[in-house]
């Protein structure tokens, strides 16, 4: 069949969702499916925090989009940046002004850290959400230790070895405990003027308890397992100002000033730009950070060629309570509207979307994690070796599965981190400020 006889699919966004649409759609031959992103790689998110601790390389968590599609003869890989869309005219619109038609259009742009209206502190306070970000922090918490050791004013030397996380949730009790890790067991003994062993870690979170989407008992236990690694944990504590030396937070109205020259932001999502643009072209509903309402069938609106999935959507069709941002949801996703495309062509019913939960999973340290799996609930030793497996099956292409999986055994065995590695000059030098502003027009 000549390809401008088949359906075309364009996916918006590499990320779990859209790539596993693509590979999908990928096996049907009376489709055609363009991928864009705006980077030519996908990224497994929940290891960016190893990333920026240095115990696994940027190449380990990523893999080329163009070498994951080779097979799929049908798809066209483009990195670029979708900027609109031409709903009369089923077209995408790119950052050049070029134009792209679609038959169906799958929307997985995922989502950003919110800094609730003080974009100001985003330099200050770097987020976690892409490769440069993980490679940026990096930086940030070796030259911090570089410093300490050069630094003679005792007060100074502290604040260089004192770390601020805000954002108890996944990403930042994850940050915590592998940063404990760096400081207390792998640099021990490498530097000579401080001693890292001495590093004291901070973890901000607004709400009373950390991890708190996870149950209580869990989240009792991540906090003893960060205790035990020496980590201060502040609960109930709001950020107010986030300055070059120092975080003030506000708990009961009392507020508190906290020097310190690292600060890290875990602390709430809002949606890309093209949650707005969904909201202006085909008049959906947002909830308050941007993020879009789907229907059963993940379509919008009265939209049946129009999709939007994981971190981007909220679907509240299977228990009436929205999808957690997780990588499970946006895979399962990814497949069904794959199926529904092709089953649509066939003039078949797919019926809604159901998910199949996964659980809830995070690690806290060497053998310290908490896993939430349906009515099961495990920490410490067993959730760590799950932790481990499932992380190890979803990476992307077999290489990268080896990799990780020696790195992570010579980790195990000798607390050696071999990715400390200090780049560029600025001490921040790769936060693309425009990709998080893109929202504050919201």
């Amino acid at each position: 069949m000549p390809d401008d006889n088949k359906h075309h699919v364009v996916i918006v966004g590499g990320g779990f969702g859209g790539l596993y649409a693509a590979k999908e759609l990928g096996k049907r031959k009376e489709i055609k499916v363009t991928l864009i992103d705006k980077r030519n790689f996908h990224l497994f998110q929940p290891l960016l925090y190893q990333v920026a601790t240095g115990g696994l390389s940027p190449g380990d968590i990523a893999s080329p989009l163009r070498a994951i599609l080779k097979k799929n003869k049908n798809t066209n890989v483009l990195r670029g940046k979708v900027v609109d869309i031409d709903p009369d005219n089923k077209q995408v619109i790119m950052f050049n002004g070029e134009r792209i038609h679609f038959d169906s259009l799958i929307i997985a742009t995922g989502v950003i850290y919110n800094y609730y209206g003080n974009e100001k502190w985003l330099g200050e306070s770097p987020p976690l959400k892409t490769m440069e970000d993980s490679l940026g922090i990096r930086h940030r918490i070796f030259h911090a230790f570089e410093e300490a050791e050069r630094e003679k004013n005792i007060e100074k030397k502290n604040e260089w070895k004192r770390f601020i996380i805000i954002g108890g949730g996944p990403t930042g009790v994850e940050l915590a405990g592998a940063l404990a890790e760096l400081a207390h067991f792998t640099l021990k003994n490498n530097f000579r003027n401080f001693d890292p062993t001495k590093t004291e870690i901070i973890l901000v979170e607004a709400t009373d308890r950390i991890l708190p989407s996870y149950p209580e008992k869990l989240s009792k236990s991540a906090e003893n397992s960060l205790i035990g690694l020496g980590v201060t944990i502040r609960k109930n504590c709001f950020v107010n100002e986030i300055n070059k030396d120092n975080v003030i937070i506000e708990n009961k109205g009392q507020t508190e000033s906290i020097s310190a020259q690292t600060v890290l932001w875990a602390a709430g999502v809002k949606a890309t730009k093209i949650g707005k643009v969904l909201k202006d072209r085909f008049n959906v509903e947002n909830d308050k950070v941007g993020r879009v309402y789907v229907n059963e069938d993940m379509t919008i609106n009265k939209r049946n060629d129009v999709y939007v999935l994981g971190d981007l959507a909220i679907y509240t069709h299977f228990d009436g309570k929205p999808l957690p941002g997780v990588a499970p949801v946006a895979m399962q996703q990814g497949k069904y509207i794959a199926r529904k495309i092709y089953n649509d062509i066939l003039n078949k019913n797919t019926g809604p979307f159901i998910y199949k939960e996964k659980g809830s999973l995070a690690v806290i340290g060497r053998n310290k994690a908490v896993a939430h799996l349906g009515p099961l609930q495990f920490s410490g030793f067993f959730a760590w070796l799950i932790w481990i497996f499932i992380h190890i099956r979803y990476l992307i292409e077999y290489d990268n599965k080896i990799m990780v999986m020696l790195q992570w055994g010579w980790y195990y065995f000798t607390m050696k981190r071999g990715a400390r590695l200090i780049t560029g000059d600025d001490p921040f030098p790769y936060v693309d400020k425009d990709y998080y502003n893109q929202t504050k027009d919201n």
